[in-house]
């Protein structure tokens, strides 16, 4: 969990945002579909600190296809049912960080009684890591960009991944939304983009608006920096930053982004004819019968 800072007795203590459940929204919205629960906030034991976000695997005895094109690296590879994930965003991976994570690794193990195989931790870090850190704490980058681990017998358990330095694979676009560097963000933006944006959800759509707009400042100015903002509150930002943009369209640009089967197939076959002169529908049948033959 983000550590606060100390602001003193100031009246104008600023709240902050808790950008794990940010992240534990959008994970549910792309995962969960796939039968992946994700849960915020989880207890690692009776009357204990909560991990960031639980991922639990509900179904299969293994990562299917479609999970795993869904989930990133070091995580996609992972045997273990429980991935549990301790996000920091603005505090660097350090030794408090790590033995936080391990605490929770261990303690929530005890506490559902699972097998050391059936849980996966994970610290996920906005912020790149300090080489001096990595070395003095024994972790070691893997064949995976951006993915760390170490044979410590305390903490090789606790999976580190850097959401700046992942690759650009489809499959870490998600968490990448949150890396601390705005040219990282910046390319994830325009990965998604690139995705067929119409299969997406609404509010998964509307949540990454909302994000891309609190990330890159465009309408809130300095206010993001005084306002805690929900999951709720980000995604209906969002919300109203498409309306906006939507009203300013012409008809034509709007129907210009679908195909023409995709506009066609919400009207019923009476209103696709209504309006058309009676010769261009004889001569359309016309040809239809023709092409029959």
């Amino acid at each position: 969990m983000n550590d606060e800072n100390n602001a003193g007795n100031s009246p104008l203590k600023k709240q902050k945002t808790s950008w794990h459940r940010l992240l534990a929204r959008l994970l549910e919205l792309v995962l969960s579909q796939f039968g992946i629960d994700v849960q915020p906030n989880v207890s690692v034991m009776t009357e204990s600190p909560e991990v960031d976000i639980l991922l639990r695997r509900r179904d299969t005895p293994q990562w299917t296809a479609v999970q795993r094109a869904h989930l990133p690296d070091g995580i996609r590879d992972s045997k273990a049912s429980h991935i549990l994930i301790e996000f920091k965003q603005t505090e660097s991976f350090n030794e408090k960080a790590l033995t936080q994570a391990v605490g929770y690794d261990y303690f929530y193990k005890q506490a559902k009684k699972l097998l050391h195989t059936e849980v996966q931790t994970v610290l996920f870090s906005a912020k790149k890591p300090r080489s001096d850190t990595l070395t003095y704490l024994g972790y070691q980058p893997t064949e995976y960009p951006g993915v760390y681990r170490t044979q410590s017998p305390v903490t090789r358990n606790v999976l580190l991944l850097s959401l700046n330095e992942l690759s650009n694979e489809p499959h870490n676009v998600w968490i990448k939304c949150f890396a601390s560097q705005k040219k990282v963000k910046k390319q994830v933006l325009k990965q998604i983009k690139e995705l067929d944006l119409v299969s997406i959800a609404s509010e998964l759509k509307w949540l990454i608006s909302g994000l891309m707009e609190l990330w890159f400042d465009t309408a809130l100015g300095e206010q993001k920096m005084t306002i805690e903002f929900t999951p709720e509150e980000v995604t209906e930002f969002g919300k109203r930053l498409g309306d906006i943009w939507l009203a300013d369209l012409t008809v034509d640009d709007l129907l210009a982004r679908f195909e023409t089967k995709e506009v066609l197939s919400h009207f019923k076959p009476i209103d696709r004819l209504a309006g058309l002169e009676p010769e261009i529908i004889e001569n359309y049948l016309k040809q239809f019968k023709n092409q029959q033959h």
